[in-house]
């Protein structure tokens, strides 16, 4: 499997998410110093640094999760596919979905979850449950992973037209990957898009196969689109 990945883009926001935290703090703290000061004049500027450091600190947290974690979701999907799918190409952070698999049958879009606890679904509808003070505290939340796989899939859909205009259609794949090692509890059969913990991903591509391969042409144009993304990169191979 050849492995494409933006370094430089992962630097720059590990850097970002680590001066957003920082500068989040700042203005917590600079918040519950006007507020023990009680000064009546400073109320105004003491809502205003609480609500600026909640805010930069919640754009630290959710970018944190995603480029300083360790491991990092990319660098969990490198190890869940690693030996399954040998012909695949792996794009991370290149494309309109951030992570993205190549396959001879066409591409698959990943959806790495790190959130804990109990999560379950039906259908469309997430829950989680059994945080307590957690969901308060450096927890992001679930949200609704299906409709973030489906706004992926559109926005793939939307590149090829663009880059590889000679394919008229192509099966676009989801997967929501939970990338916690020891999650809680997880009742994912329910889902309506294919949600594993990320243990399971080569068990189940294994015996769903990769499906009917895509004509030549096709997938040529295809690795093309994409290649162009990662044009200035050293590839990777598995």
């Amino acid at each position: 499997m050849v492995i494409l990945r933006d370094e430089k883009r992962i630097a720059v926001l590990k850097k970002r998410a680590q001066q957003l935290t920082l500068l989040g703090m700042l203005f917590l703290v600079g918040g519950f110093v006007l507020a023990l000061v009680g000064v009546q004049n400073f109320v105004f500027y003491q809502l205003l640094a609480l609500m600026a450091g909640w805010i930069l600190s919640q754009m630290g947290i959710y970018l944190a999760h995603r480029y300083l974690r360790s491991p990092r979701p990319d660098e969990v999907l490198d190890e869940a596919l690693k030996g399954i799918v040998r012909d695949g190409r792996l794009y991370h952070y290149l494309l309109p979905a951030p992570h993205v698999l190549l396959t001879p049958a066409g591409p698959i879009v990943l959806v790495p979850k790190f959130q804990t606890g109990k999560i379950s679904v039906q259908g469309d509808k997430w829950r989680q449950a059994g945080l307590g003070l957690r969901r308060f505290f450096g927890q992001e939340s679930l949200g609704n992973p299906s409709r973030e796989a489906e706004s992926m899939i559109g926005a793939l859909a939307s590149y090829i037209r663009k880059h590889a205009p000679s394919v008229e259609e192509v099966p676009i794949g989801a997967l929501i990957v939970f990338t916690t090692k020891n999650i809680q509890e997880l009742e994912l059969k329910g889902s309506r898009i294919p949600a594993m913990h990320y243990s399971k991903i080569k068990g189940f591509l294994k015996q769903k196969g990769q499906g009917k391969p895509l004509l030549p042409a096709d997938y040529n144009a295809l690795r093309s689109a994409f290649d162009e993304a990662a044009a200035h990169l050293p590839e990777m191979v598995s």
